[in-house]
């Protein structure tokens, strides 16, 4: 069964020993970022350094997150990365349109995540999520998004949240991840963001430094009481197949099993 994956480590791929440690990390897939984390004069070295680790298979799946698709240097890091072995995915930056993902994907058969950093992405997001069989997930880059709507308090984003969740599931992908939480030592705060998007429908998230990933694990993979009442809602789906009321009170119908059936499947990659 494949492992539902829950953390993303994001590392800066002009600095190899730091993508090294990531690699080592307990992260379910790390992000080499070609990005915002390189400054421009050092895009030609991390995009070498990341070939080279790339030409190679790696322990965990390496997605690189590339250069703007409108800026200078994306073209590049296409031809210099597109079919090495040790690449599982690419994540497509500030996507506003599904030509944009059709682009990239008839010169690589990598599997591609967009990140919706804009209002305009944000519209689109159905439409990019649907764009190409590529395609694999869709998430925001809350970050530029912030910038772009003017948002100041976190509330003010809960609504492109919801809306790129949804178009996520309509368009079949998996749950969309959260972006990452920028302050690497408030994990009391990590965490209640985490539970805030895992109850908006949010399913792992992304981290920029190894301490946060237990704290996004945990915050995730279901509680004690969520695999029991999970583990009884299975067992009586299995007697009575038609809809019912547990013991308790609360009512189970075929939505019901297939939620606890997600959840100890979740539950199992513990």
């Amino acid at each position: 069964m494949t492992r539902t994956p829950l953390t993303w480590l994001y590392a800066p791929g002009d600095r190899p020993h730091v993508v090294a440690k990531a690699l080592t990390a307990g992260a379910d897939v790390v992000v080499v970022d070609l990005e915002d984390a390189v400054a421009p004069e050092r895009k030609g070295y991390a995009r070498a350094a990341t070939a080279e680790l790339l030409a190679q298979p790696q322990p965990v799946p390496v997605h690189v997150r590339l250069n703007a698709l409108d800026g200078p240097w994306a073209a590049a890091d296409l031809t210099a990365l597109a079919g090495l072995p040790g690449l599982s995915g690419l994540r497509l930056p500030k996507v506003t349109t599904p030509d944009e993902v059709r682009r990239v994907a008839v010169v690589t058969p990598v599997p591609l995540y967009a990140l919706l950093e804009s209002a305009l992405g944000v519209e689109h997001a159905y439409a990019i999520a649907t764009a190409h069989p590529a395609l694999r997930g869709i998430a925001l880059g809350e970050t530029d998004l912030r910038a772009d709507l003017g948002v100041r308090a976190d509330a003010g984003l809960d609504w492109p949240r919801s809306r790129v969740i949804v178009a996520a599931r309509a368009a079949g992908l998996a749950p969309p991840s959260q972006t990452v939480h920028p302050d690497i030592r408030d994990l009391d705060g990590l965490a209640a963001s985490c539970a805030h998007g895992r109850a908006l429908g949010f399913l792992g998230r992304a981290a920029i430094h190894p301490r946060q990933l237990p704290v996004i694990e945990r915050a995730y993979l279901p509680t004690e009481a969520e695999v029991e009442h999970a583990e009884t809602v299975i067992e009586a789906a299995a007697e009575n197949a038609g809809a019912q009321a547990l013991p308790d009170g609360r009512f189970i119908d075929a939505a019901v099993v297939a939620t606890a059936r997600r959840t100890l499947s979740l539950a199992g990659r513990a």
